[in-house]
């Protein structure tokens, strides 16, 4: 192949890669949309495909997602995931079953880059549904750089019957 040729594809590659990574930046311009994006990615009907491609631009490179609760016998634990990771071991089944996700209550700090959101969160089987079979907190931590939001990691675990969620982080009337 020739100098030029192989310069031709190179560029097309970059052009090609820039439009892709543009097409979901409005998604990531303030920390509400980058929020709901995170919350409206994972849901959907069952039979539904998820947009898994939006779902990891929502991430940094090295971004870590962590659920923790309870065992078989009893003790709290966690398993960390990458985003790739998360998509390969519960993309199928939300996909399959049908998996609604809503935010309910946030509570924000940030200081400089660095932003941290407790958003309480119910979790229903379809929209119609009108009592959630799950809640619980996502611990998501954030980073603004010039151009856009990114989600460094989420952590988070269910709410259960030794483990209520405080009045604090529910929604107030």
């Amino acid at each position: 192949m020739n100098k030029s040729i192989i310069i031709s594809i190179f560029t097309l590659g970059i052009i090609f890669n820039s439009f892709a990574q543009d097409k979901y930046l409005n998604k990531v311009q303030t920390l509400d949309s980058t929020i709901e994006t995170l919350y409206e990615v994972i849901s959907g009907a069952a039979g539904e495909k998820r947009n898994w491609e939006l779902f990891k631009y929502l991430f940094t490179n090295d971004a870590q997602l962590i659920p923790s609760g309870p065992n078989e016998e009893g003790k709290i634990g966690y398993r960390v995931m990458s985003p790739s990771q998360y998509v390969e071991t519960s993309g199928s089944w939300l996909e399959e079953n049908g998996f609604f996700e809503k935010e309910i209550y946030r509570v924000t700090e940030s200081f400089g880059s660095l932003t941290h959101i407790f958003s309480t969160y119910e979790s229903y089987r379809s929209e119609a549904d009108e009592k959630p079979f799950t809640r619980g907190i996502n611990s998501i931590q954030l980073m603004k750089d010039k151009e856009r939001w990114w989600v460094v990691n989420i952590y988070w675990t269910g709410e259960r019957d030794d483990n209520p969620i405080p009045e604090k982080y529910l929604p107030k009337d």
